[in-house]
């Protein structure tokens, strides 16, 4: 059985923050954060090296792959910003249409910057997530 080897780690938020070189990133994770945890009711936490995440949930899939992840997340990578607020579900699509400018994975969405997309649309596909997070899987309070 597979085993996510990613996990919440012991490394500043806001000393990760602080060391993103581009000014833009930087000043995007910062609002990000407050966006995020105001969404989530949950402090922000380093999941993994690249990674803040925003609560956590267990999930186990039927291929026998298992885990735990953040309810949201997100990566401010050079290349562009990982937002991890997306299930991929089709139902969920059409608030993720409405962002504004962006690119899609399976189930992550990348901006360039914050001000490329609607952030009250964010919020909502965010509450859309956890809301369906927590309800197909089991959720862990600190």
């Amino acid at each position: 059985m597979a085993v996510n080897k990613t996990s919440y780690i012991e490394k500043s938020v806001d000393d990760f923050i602080q060391d993103i070189p581009d000014t833009q990133k930087r000043d995007d994770s910062i609002q990000l954060v407050q966006l995020m945890q105001s969404v989530s009711n949950e402090a922000p936490k380093m999941f993994g090296e690249s990674i803040i995440g925003f609560g956590q949930y267990y999930y186990k899939y039927a291929s026998g792959h298992e885990g735990y992840a953040p309810l949201i997340g997100f990566s401010p990578r050079k290349a562009a910003i990982s937002l991890y607020v997306y299930t991929g579900l089709e139902e969920h699509r059409p608030l993720v249409e409405q962002l504004g400018k962006y690119k899609i994975g399976k189930a992550c969405i990348y901006i360039k910057k914050l001000s490329d997309i609607n952030t009250e649309h964010l919020a909502t596909l965010m509450q859309e997530t956890i809301q369906f997070i927590t309800t197909k899987y089991a959720r862990i309070k600190d």
